[in-house]
């Protein structure tokens, strides 16, 4: 069993595939015997996945249902993952929702190209860890990064959050409390435990004290990234 330190927290996981070992390798950290959160799901269960899921491998299966028991424990550390493409810039995240394929990560490429990758980095391009500290989120970088290994194992405080849609005119606006909590829930996982559901709702709560959350009609072009910067700046 291998060591992590991933979101600030130190990690024990069990690692069987190429995948997850190559996209885990750059969270390695020392052995630790009292970890924070330990991961060893069984051969058996991956096989069992990998079964009733065949378009997917073995070690896609690893991949993925150790990122769900991660982001599911993520919740006792005042943290949650939001499917998201996150940026960092000058210090600040940007993290940009949107359901799959309507171009989220095409989005923060188009920021990497406009401002140069010694400008801006991706912290995670499509399940960003945030936690909040006691006086602000932050958003880090995991292993489980979706179908790219765009993910950095950096800690940036959380600036924005943009909601995007495809529009062929660009336009961006702060969304009302209730619309942003029910954005945020559908891009995260919702646990089915009371407790950790109330635990989720108290950390968006706060979230929404102290960040605004957007919503943005966008193309791809470079105005649409001027104007989000110019927004969110």
């Amino acid at each position: 069993m291998n060591t992590y330190k991933i979101a600030d927290l130190i990690l024990n996981m069990n690692v069987r595939g190429e995948l997850l070992r190559k996209q885990s390798s750059r969270y390695l950290t020392e052995r630790s015997e009292s970890a924070d959160i330990t991961i060893d799901i069984c051969e058996e269960f991956l096989i069992m996945k990998q079964k009733e899921n065949n378009h997917l491998t073995f070690d896609e299966c690893e991949y993925i249902w150790t990122g769900r028991e991660f982001y599911y424990k993520l919740l006792d550390f005042d943290g949650f993952m939001l499917h998201s493409s996150a940026v960092a810039m000058e210090n600040s995240a940007y993290l940009f929702s949107a359901k799959s394929g309507t171009g989220k990560s095409t989005h923060t490429a188009l920021w990497q190209k406009y401002f140069g990758e010694d400008r801006t980095v991706i912290i995670n391009d499509d399940k960003p860890a945030i936690r909040f500290d006691g006086k602000q989120f932050n958003v880090y970088g995991t292993p489980w990064s979706g179908k790219t290994d765009k993910s950095s194992n950096i800690k940036v405080p959380l600036k924005s959050i943009v909601f995007i849609e495809r529009s062929v005119k660009n336009w961006i606006h702060p969304m009302d409390s209730k619309e942003a909590i029910r954005m945020i829930l559908d891009q995260t996982i919702r646990p089915k435990k009371i407790d950790k559901l109330d635990k989720l709702f108290g950390l968006i709560e706060e979230l929404l004290k102290s960040i605004q959350v957007y919503k943005m009609g966008c193309n791809i072009s470079e105005d649409a990234v001027t104007l989000a910067y110019e927004k969110l700046r």
